[in-house]
């Protein structure tokens, strides 16, 4: 008898908790009580049961916590519980400033993927990649937590630090250390290349919008009537606010839709749209995206590449196409759920299929071609002057040393050293594409 009222006391807890949470709802409580509370039984035999005869001892807030955040965690990768203290890092993390790796990642097969790394950050200085798996954490298995406990762990002490055990591709597991930071995440960089403008957004939080404005403003101070277009570079970006991707999507747009989301209910489906007005003043985008593009990055991507805003370039991005919504719990911390899915302008919904480049461009690097040495006609014996130009400006013996000759890329499985560089082959070609849009633009004109 004592052991049934423990359970039923069991039940009334988790019942209360489920409620709290949102799990049994007025319907559920009229049409599906029996049921509903059948489950329930069993769900509170096993909490007591643990709570009871496990090995060590637990507590209830513990199993409890534990309970729900399986709950989610089964249901997409997406979904969680999040702590009273995970909830004050998001909510830090969102505003562009925590404290960590520098590490966006999610959950696959039981281990770690690395989404992305931000840039300047030790993740990214310790040369970690868009795909890898983390499988230990200080030597212990990283295969039976939950996301969340493994994010946890990666946290601490500024200064501290953590070994990772990485898996990458068919290379044998290696081990990377890295010294725990503040990440103080700047959004937005920009610069000038010739006469094109570099945009790079590196996640949505907070600053970006405003970031945005400004790297636009400063690229159009510094050329003015001479700039030809702008590269805006979403490789490795793990995405962040939606608010966010819809306003730097809308600084380029004109009108019409940027983004809809469809829940479970109609009545909760929204759509978003431009509004009139468009900062870079009609000149030529493209877009830069990758594996490690996802979320609001794809969502900006795909608003620009159905509106024919920006022609898109590099390689199909990570095809994230939900939407999570954090709920919080009051006294504790907060559920995070995926509430819906994102569809872009066209009606296309990229949930596990990703954003396909207009241009598909690898990652690659430039390297020099020994093309040995060779004769030209102005070699010849008795060979034809050009009359049409001066002796002093005759064209010069073409056998130049092998490193003058001109460069040509060259795939390579390693990626670019970093994003952004004299040396990254992606932001090459799509440089030379504004390049070459916008020499024929004004060819057609004269």
């Amino acid at each position: 008898m004592k052991y049934l009222s423990r359970i039923a006391l069991a039940t009334a807890v988790v019942a209360v908790v489920l409620y709290a949470a949102g799990v049994i709802t007025p319907m559920a409580q009229t049409g599906q009580r029996s049921e509903t509370y059948r489950q329930l039984n069993l769900f509170g035999e096993v909490f007591e049961r643990v709570r009871a005869d496990y090995v060590e001892e637990v507590t209830d807030e513990k199993l409890v916590e534990s309970a729900i955040n399986g709950m989610l965690t089964a249901l997409d990768p997406h979904s969680g519980y999040l702590t009273a203290k995970s909830y004050q890092d998001m909510q830090v993390q969102t505003r562009g400033e925590f404290g960590g790796l520098g590490i966006e990642v999610t959950m696959e097969q039981g281990l770690v993927k690395v989404v992305s790394p931000i840039d300047e950050t030790p993740a990214f200085r310790a040369g970690l990649q868009p795909g890898d798996l983390i499988t230990h954490l200080d030597g212990e298995q990283v295969m039976g937590l939950t996301l969340a406990e493994a994010v946890e762990r990666m946290r601490g002490r500024v200064g501290s630090e953590i070994k990772l055990t990485i898996r990458r591709a068919a290379q044998e597991p290696f081990e990377v250390t890295l010294k725990r930071d503040v990440i103080r995440i700047r959004s937005v960089r920009s610069r000038v290349i010739d006469n094109t403008g570099y945009i790079r957004i590196t996640t949505f939080n907070e600053q970006t919008q405003s970031g945005l404005e400004k790297a636009v403003a400063d690229l159009q101070a510094e050329k003015g009537k001479d700039l030809i277009g702008i590269v805006l570079d979403l490789r490795n970006n793990p995405g962040g606010l939606l608010d966010q991707a819809i306003s730097v999507s809308d600084a380029f747009l004109n009108q019409g839709e940027i983004v809809s989301t469809r829940g479970r209910r109609t009545e909760d489906s929204q759509r978003f749209n431009a509004k009139n007005g468009d900062i870079a003043d009609g000149l030529p985008i493209v877009a830069l995206i990758n594996g490690g593009s996802a979320s609001a990055s794809e969502i900006v991507a795909g608003a620009l590449q159905d509106h024919k805003r920006a022609l898109v370039l590099g390689t199909k991005s990570f095809g994230k196409g939900s939407v999570q919504t954090i709920i919080p719990l009051p006294g504790h911390g907060a559920m995070r759920l995926t509430t819906a899915r994102y569809y872009t302008p066209s009606g296309r919904s990229i949930q596990a299929v990703g954003i396909e480049p207009d241009l598909e461009v690898p990652a690659a690097r430039i390297d020099l071609i020994d093309e040995g040495k060779r004769r030209s006609e102005a070699d010849l014996r008795g060979a034809l002057n050009n009359d049409t130009v001066k002796p002093q400006q005759a064209p010069a013996n073409q056998n130049a040393p092998a490193g003058e000759q001109a460069p040509q890329a060259t795939p390579q499985a390693a990626p670019p050293p970093a994003l952004g560089d004299d040396n990254d082959y992606q932001l090459i070609r799509a440089v030379d594409l504004l390049r070459g849009l916008h020499m024929f633009n004004k060819r057609a004109v004269n």
